[in-house]
């Protein structure tokens, strides 16, 4: 049985519209100016500016005479009863389920508010477990925490127990570096974006969680030749075939028009994929 792990904050979840969300009604409560709303996002960085710089620089802004600390259980409160799991993620969950793969979640982040999403969104039930960094003691891109989570979903992270996982996430330097690091094919969900990475890429890109789902799910039918690995239940299996990064698939429209014909990885063959989807201008959901 193949692994397949994710990310949490903007691919299984749409963390950077809850975070719009909660800026919103922050600015409203507060009779602060609605403009404000795209400097809190700018300082945001997508959530990977710490949240005590975030909110200690909204404190300096304002003015405001009360403690970091209760600004921070404010915001955890907030994102954590707003975010939501859309259902055609949960649907691509249950459709690998259904294909017979293993599932974890992979996230860079504190223990409790991590934990208090996966179980609030009802991923729990979903997934075969997950690993959070504080409680691990190591950050994506480190090996160490995708070899916890492969623990914890019940496999032995030995042998080619890389070649039957793969990473889907929306950030290179830690998802898909990760992978990269570790041995495990990936899958970038661009969210309209190019990729900016030299040293290294990922095996797939796609507008969509859903899309990465069903790419990754068709390229467990390509075999590799002369090459299987075993299953977790002891059964030979067809390896993934190495598959190519459309350019379809690493920038928007607009990007590739300007790139001129796709390219590929040394190599490799090229992976059949959906038409790319239209692309009107950067996501606000990107942890």
């Amino acid at each position: 049985m193949p692994l397949l792990l994710f990310d949490l904050d903007n691919t299984l979840l749409p963390r950077d519209a809850a975070f719009r969300a909660w800026a919103k009604t922050f600015l409203a409560e507060n009779d602060l100016p609605a403009e404000d709303l795209d400097w809190l996002v700018l300082l945001d960085g997508s959530g990977y500016v710490p949240r005590s710089t975030v909110l200690g620089a909204t404190k300096r802004r304002y003015g405001f005479d009360r403690s970091v600390e209760s600004m921070l259980e404010h915001y955890r409160v907030f994102i954590n009863s707003h975010i939501r799991c859309p259902d055609s993620h949960i649907s691509a969950l249950r459709e690998a389920r259904g294909a017979g793969w293993t599932i974890g979640i992979v996230s860079n982040g504190g223990t409790l508010a991590q934990s208090e999403k996966i179980r609030f969104t009802g991923l729990a039930p979903l997934v075969d477990g997950w690993v959070i960094s504080e409680e691990a003691r190591c950050l994506k891109p480190d090996p160490l925490i995708f070899e916890i989570a492969a623990r914890r979903c019940g496999f032995r992270p030995v042998g080619d127990w890389a070649a039957q996982t793969w990473m889907v996430g929306d950030y290179g330097p830690a998802d898909i570096a990760g992978a990269e690091a570790t041995g495990l094919r990936s899958a970038w969900l661009h969210h309209g974006r190019p990729w900016a990475e030299r040293a290294y890429r990922p095996t797939i890109s796609a507008p969509s969680l859903p899309d990465a789902v069903r790419l990754i799910l068709a390229a467990a039918e390509l075999p590799l030749r002369g090459r299987a690995f075993a299953s977790a239940a002891g059964r030979t299996r067809p390896t993934l075939g190495r598959l190519a990064v459309p350019a379809s698939r690493l920038a928007p429209a607009g990007v590739r028009a300007a790139a001129g014909a796709p390219s590929a990885v040394p190599g490799v063959a090229a992976l059949p994929s959906p038409a790319p989807a239209r692309w009107a201008g950067p996501a606000t959901a990107a942890g």
